[in-house]
């Protein structure tokens, strides 16, 4: 179940996801929410999440259909050093894998029916070694994700912009949110013009 290359269309239904974010500690780190008003501001935070990461990470995704799950992930290929037009939702085969300066493993667990089928793709064994794990629906396997992850949750706005919260549930991913904050507001447009930067 796993290709490098999507395969037939991304027909899914939108569901409504409430998940809490739980550490080790029991204390995740304060969530960081922000308003993306276009995909490219979508992206651009996907690629300075993929800047800041250092292997081995997890990211679990949430959102209704059309929230712009995909379109972070295609960021945070691009941020990795991975070809962003290749990443399509991986809908029918459970797993894509790209690479870049980090294996990236982009999962899609619409499909899954329970958390037996999900053991037997073999996704568990992502969760260690360098490889960045994506995962798109990730409700659907909560209790087999690693407990220091990266929880991101994306919902509608307006028809074109969104609310993006992210969070980490342990101190590692704490320590990547907070590189990324820093990367993605130093990326910002106000932040070049303020360096003295002409946009292109």
């Amino acid at each position: 179940m796993r290709s490098s290359k999507p395969t037939g269309p991304n027909v899914i239904k939108p569901i409504t996801v409430t998940k809490p974010a739980v550490s080790r500690s029991g204390r995740p780190s304060r969530p960081w929410e922000l308003v993306s008003s276009s995909q490219r501001q979508t992206d651009r935070l996907g690629q300075a999440l993929g800047r800041t990461l250092r292997g081995g990470e997890t990211i679990a995704l949430y959102g209704p259909l059309g929230a712009g799950k995909t379109s972070l992930v295609r960021g945070l290929a691009e941020g990795l050093g991975a070809a962003p037009t290749a990443v399509t939702s991986p809908t029918f085969v459970v797993i894509h894998e790209y690479q870049g300066r980090l294996p990236l493993a982009h999962m899609d667990w619409y499909r899954i029916r329970s958390l037996r089928e999900l053991e037997s793709t073999g996704v568990t064994e992502y969760f260690s070694g360098q490889t960045v794990t994506a995962i798109e629906w990730a409700e659907k396997g909560l209790a087999l994700l690693p407990q220091d992850r990266i929880e991101i949750t994306l919902s509608h706005r307006t028809t074109r912009s969104r609310t993006i919260q992210l969070q980490g549930t342990g101190p590692t991913s704490g320590e990547v949110l907070a590189r990324t904050r820093r990367a993605y507001r130093a990326s910002s447009p106000r932040a070049s013009n303020k360096k003295g930067i002409t946009k292109s």
